[in-house]
């Protein structure tokens, strides 16, 4: 089965960075749009920042200008780089995908296991 971790998550204070990173790993024949999601406790699951096969990426308007979502298709691997980080960007961060994999060439959106990222002020 097809996985995605997570890494990079911690406690950092206000005007801090963070990098997070998600790894696919199993039978992945291609990976199509990647995208980091937050959740913060008792809010709905919202987009942060996507970015496509091809490059083009694409950031909710809170964290333009802070955040840069980057990927090496070598590697199926997408980083969030988060700076001047707000104590409103505290929350769940998962990673999501779509992935062909190989032996069926069957098309799945997968979900990382999330990983908590904590601004204090």
């Amino acid at each position: 089965q097809v996985q995605l971790v997570e890494s990079g998550g911690g406690l950092v204070q206000a005007g801090g960075s963070l990098r997070l990173s998600c790894a696919p790993s199993g039978s992945i024949f291609r990976v199509n749009d990647m995208a980091w999601y937050r959740q913060a406790p008792g809010e709905q699951r919202e987009l942060v920042a996507s970015i496509t096969s091809s490059g083009s990426t694409n950031y909710r308007d809170s964290v333009k200008g802070r955040f840069t979502i980057s990927r090496d298709n070598a590697k199926n691997t997408v980083w969030l780089q988060m700076n001047s980080l707000k104590p409103e960007d505290t929350g769940v961060y998962y990673c999501n995908a779509g992935i062909w994999v190989r032996a069926s060439l069957s098309y799945t959106e997968y979900w990382g296991q999330g990983t908590q990222v904590t601004v204090s002020s």
